[in-house]
Parts: C-alpha cells; structure tokens; sequence
C-alpha cells in the first residue's frame, strides 16, 4: 500500500486517507515517541535542515546532524543542572542556533519547552512565566530584569560561557518519552481570557499535525520551504519548523525585524519553492513593487490566520503564477479546512476557507443547531466524538462545499496575523495613571486585516495623549500589542447589565470610516 506521501490527487486523498495511516510516517509508536527524535535525530543523514534569514541579511545555515548534536549536548546540560523530566524550560530566543538547541534539546530531555514571544515587555513576559512556572529560563537580553522578578527560577544567558558548557556534554542522549508525554506548552498570542492560556501539545501531537502539513500546507518530499512566522507562535512553531523537519525537508526561518525585501531575498537565494505565511506578509510584499526584481518560482504558497482580501489574492496569483492556498483552524480543534496545495482535482476558490481537511466532517448550523441551508450564515461546527464542537466563528457553505469566514463570534482581534487579546489590552490601558475606563475593539485596516481601536475614559483632573498611552502599553505587552487608533471619550457606552457595550462601540467606529 502506498505512503500517503505518494498520493498527488485529490481523489486518492479521499479513497486511502485515515488517521491510522499518519502512524506511519514516523519512527514512534502510540506507546513510544520523542518528537525531537522525529524532527532531528532520524533524519541526521539528510544534510541542510534549517536556513534563518537575519534582519541584517545573513543566512545562518544548520543541518540535521550538526542539530541533533546540539540538542543532545542540552539534554545532558540539563539532566546536569537537575531539570527533571516534566519540568518546563522556558525559550526566549529569536530563531538561530541556540534557539533550536535549546528548544529539541529540551523535548529530548523529556521536559517541557516553551518558546516565549523576544518582543514581550516585562508584563507580558511576567503573565507567561508565572503561568507555567518554568524550572529554567534560556534568554538571550534582559537577564538581569529577570532574576530580579523572579528569584526563584534559573535565570540562564547564552554566549561564550554556554556555549563552553555545551561543548562538554556529550553529544549522545536516548529519549526516553512516551507518546503521551506532554512537550510543548504554547502560549496563543492573545485569548478572550484576562490572562494567556498555554496550549499543552504532547510528543505524539506530531502525529495529528501532518494532516495540515500534508494537506494545508502542502509539503512533500524535496519541498523547499519556507515559513516566517516566528517560532513563538503556533504557525511558525508547529506548521513552520516542526512539520517540515519532522518529513526532512529543507526549511527556512526568520529572525529579528521583518523585512519585505529580505524575505524576498531569502526566497531567491534559498530556491523556497513552497511559503507559508499570515495574510499581512503577502500585503507588505506586494507593497514593496520589488516582485520583478527577484528570481523567485513558487509552486505552492498558503496562508492562516485570517481572511486575505481580493486584492492581495488576485497579486499573489499573478506574481507567482500560482492561486493562494487557505488553512483554517483553531486552538481547541486544530486545522479542519485546507486548500490541498500541490494536490490535482480541488481548484482554490477566492475569499473561501477552503473544504474540509481529510477526517473532518464540518458543518454551518443555523440557530436551532442544526446544519444550515447553502448560503445561509451560522456557526461554524466540526463533528467530534459524535457531536457537533462550534469552533465560535460564523461563516457559510456554498453549493460546491467550499466554507467562507463571516465574522468571530468573540472580541479576539486578529491585525498582521497576530492574535490580540481585547482584554489584556483594556487591563494594561488601566494600568495608567489617566485611564479611568477603556475598551478596545478590532476595526478593518486595508493593510493589516484589522487594528485595534482604543476608547478612552480620562480621570478627572488628569490628562494623557495618544502617544502616552501607545508608549505605556509597547513597555508592557509585546510591541505590536498596542491600538493604532485611540479616541478619548467622555463616557462608555454600557448594556442594561453594566458590561460595555461593543457593538455600540463598532457601530460608532464604522460611522468614522
């Protein structure tokens, strides 16, 4: 029977596709598995694993062997240093050497690795590292701030000394995982909750993972890839760097201030012939005009995150000759809808989530819950366990079986693919000294998707400007965590119940547009 590597048309997908066949694809076993054994030490033969393009313009260049050595020489470090199995090791490193280290190294070992977002401030840090209480902390900046905050954790800075330290640790290690091992916690890049929720992904998540890989991204032997979404986050993580390494790709990352033009460059230079990236990358490349300046031949190029409008869609088609593939999921359920890039027989349909992944039957429901009529709008469900999960987005069903997005059912704010939090915005704004009352809400942005929108209350007597209450919250939560636009206001709008009114809010801010 054929690998479901070897599968290259839609049909086939659907005749010999199921969850038991993903087994396969790996060395582990629903008893046994070490993910970075999957990712590194299996495919140490390959050559090239990882090419990172530095703002600056370099390309760092890590093959398999020279990864699964490094990885191994962390594991013994921490075994060393006391770091149990189990113990979470929080990352907090652009992507590089060190980061892939320390990230394998620590799923090697058996703890837990969580890759932390370098542009926190120290609130945003300060949530996460109380969260998951974190036995070692790996930075590269800002370590003393650190160990002032937080004096009962290993504080540890890369450089010369580290590197010494690794460099006398063997590079041997046997995992000794099991399936069910938990390995990653990663955080969202902001929740409807006050405070983050990090997402438990055991060794085997791997194993569910390559339905999107396969069929939401694309990728398959001798794929090129490339993915600069950073490795903090879910994409750039799990569909960026763990689902190529895990089939032996070729991958490339980014590191440090995007940068249109190097992206564009790392394309060239690398030969990337499949890229995966947020919506909002494909607007700042287009912005550029530089398209005609680079020898570029992608074959497959995809996006997540949120919706890419027309005018972008209608770019990427013609530049590189290919329609933009769509991924669509979620935190609870994973990737339920793909686009299948690369596969013959399903044709990519502008402004639609695609149709459902292979294993998920997916339904719109209408408001009595059941499956709604062709164009109407409901809620967005995929069948688990039997029952309908409604994954909180609206959206409708064409005649054909494509889905379309209409609209969250929740105050997340999704601007340059980044996931803000309404929430944690509003609690950071009244933090100031000025802020009386706040609320933030997403408006459309034609670059960005959307941009959080800020209303201000002052108090009395006490006085701020925009560029005040933009500074407070770039030192509190990460830099792009901040509203664009902010209005000062003398009163809430508020619901019967006291709560703010937000559609009052939205309404008020379509007005202005």
């Amino acid at each position: 029977m054929n690998s479901l590597l070897d599968f290259t048309d839609i049909e086939q997908v659907r005749a010999g596709f199921t969850r038991e066949r993903l087994w396969d694809l790996f060395d582990g076993n629903r008893d046994t598995m070490n993910l970075a054994h999957e990712c590194l030490d299996r495919h140490r033969e390959r050559g090239r694993a990882i090419s990172v393009m530095h703002a600056e313009g370099e390309l760092e260049h890590l093959d398999y062997a020279e990864l699964a050595d490094a990885s191994s020489r962390f594991a013994n470090w921490l075994e060393q240093h006391g770091v149990a199995a189990g113990d979470p090791v929080a990352v907090i490193l652009e992507p590089g050497r060190a980061f892939y280290t320390c990230l394998f190294g620590a799923i090697k070992r058996g703890a837990i690795a969580v890759p932390m977002f370098t542009l926190f401030g120290p609130e945003g840090l300060a949530l996460r590292i109380r969260d998951c209480t974190p036995s070692l902390v790996i930075t590269e900046h800002n370590a003393s701030e650190l160990e002032k905050q937080f004096r009962d954790i290993k504080i540890v800075t890369i450089g010369a000394v580290f590197d010494a330290e690794l460099a006398s640790c063997s590079s041997h290690f046997t995992p000794n995982t099991r399936a069910d091992d938990l390995c990653v916690f990663q955080y969202t890049s902001g929740t409807t909750r006050e405070l983050p929720e990090a997402v438990r992904h055991t060794q085997r998540s791997v194993v569910t993972l390559m339905i999107a890989a396969l069929y939401g991204s694309g990728l398959r032997p001798g794929d090129r890839f490339f993915c600069p979404s950073s490795p903090a986050w879910g994409h750039g993580l799990w569909h960026g760097t763990i689902a190529p390494l895990a089939l032996g790709l070729q991958l490339g990352a980014y590191a440090g201030k995007f940068e249109p033009l190097r992206l564009f460059q790392a394309l060239e230079q690398l030969g990337t012939n499949n890229l995966a990236a947020a919506a909002t990358v494909y607007r700042l490349l287009k912005n550029t005009g530089a398209r005609d300046h680079y020898r570029i031949a992608l074959e497959k190029c995809t996006f997540t995150g949120e919706p890419l409008d027309a005018h972008t869609f209608d770019w990427i088609t013609e530049a590189f000759g290919i329609a933009p593939g769509s991924m669509y999921g979620t935190t609870e359920v994973g990737v339920i809808m793909v686009d299948y890039p690369g596969y013959r027989g399903h044709t990519v349909r502008r402004g639609a989530l695609g149709k459902p992944a292979p294993g998920n039957e997916l339904a719109v429901l209408d408001a009595g819950g059941k499956p709604a009529a062709v164009g109407e709008i409901g809620e967005i469900a995929v069948k688990r366990r039997d029952a309908w999960f409604r994954v909180r987005d609206f959206g409708y069903v064409d005649a054909d079986g494509y889905f379309y997005h209409a609209g969250r059912s929740d105050d997340v704010i999704i601007s340059a693919g980044w996931t803000m939090s309404a929430v944690e915005i509003e609690n950071t704004l009244l933090q100031h000294a000025a802020v009386a009352e706040a609320a933030v809400i997403g408006v459309p942005d034609p670059l960005r998707g959307q941009i959080a929108r800020g209303y201000i209350v002052l108090r009395r007597d006490q006085c701020a400007t925009v560029a005040d209450l933009q500074h407070h919250l770039q030192s509190q939560l990460s830099r792009h965590e901040y509203p664009r636009e902010i209005e000062f206001i003398d009163e809430l709008p508020k619901t019967p119940a006291g709560k703010i009114n937000r559609k009052a809010l939205r309404d008020r801010a379509a007005m202005r547009r």
